[in-house]
């Protein structure tokens, strides 16, 4: 009964992280407008979103030893709302990176690099949480909400080591192995297509000057 009173709680309190999302969505796509003005070019591929559900706020709770209330939720996940965006270039996401920093409107208060130090599995990927105003019809509040970024690559092996990992029973520290070579020559690639970005600007800058 009393979960269930708390499920509500948090149904009634969900108002504020739809918002938040839409204010985070809004933030991404005029950063991207102003790179497609001011430089002529796109960095973002394509931006995904989430809202956690129930069951998943449930499981982290239960990981962290939290009970669920709307109390612990609101003091102890920092990650309902997501998003995650997916560049061409691994430049792309530490000029992402910055621009997001410097904002006015969002307020970073974490950020890990998994690209420059990954994970032990070969996970990459850079995570900002940020705070999220959002101006309710009685009140403002700040919402915190995960931005993950992420080039092509990386996004495409993260995609099928979730599949591998949650999907199949049959994963093995070989199948692991693999997973983290695989990482290593995606990087590798991503490596490779910025160093021929920078040519191609180098040789575009050298020939406007003729």
């Amino acid at each position: 009964m009393g979960m269930d009173i708390e499920i509500m709680k948090l149904n009634s309190e969900m108002i504020k992280y739809t918002s938040a999302l839409k204010v985070l969505e809004t933030q991404l796509e005029i950063i991207n407008d102003t790179f497609k003005y001011t430089k002529s070019y796109n960095p973002i591929e394509h931006i995904k979103t989430r809202i956690k559900t129930v069951d998943s706020i449930k499981k982290k709770l239960k990981k962290k030893g939290y009970r669920f209330t709307v109390k612990n939720i609101e003091e102890h996940i920092n990650d309902i709302v997501g998003v995650r965006v997916i560049c061409s270039f691994e430049d792309d996401v530490y000029d992402l990176v910055d621009i997001i920093r410097k904002s006015e409107i969002l307020t970073v208060v974490k950020e890990k690099d998994y690209i420059k130090t990954p994970k032990p599995t070969g996970y990459r990927s850079y995570h900002m949480i940020v705070k999220v105003p959002v101006p309710l019809i009685n009140d403002n509040v700040e919402i915190y909400a995960e931005i993950q970024i992420r080039t092509l690559a990386m996004d495409l092996w993260a995609s099928l080591d979730h599949k591998l990992n949650y999907k199949s029973d049959y994963t093995t520290k070989r199948i692991a192995n693999k997973m983290y070579k695989i990482s290593n020559e995606l990087f590798k690639i991503d490596e490779e297509m910025s160093k021929t970005l920078k040519l191609e600007n180098k040789i575009k800058k050298q020939t406007k000057k003729k």
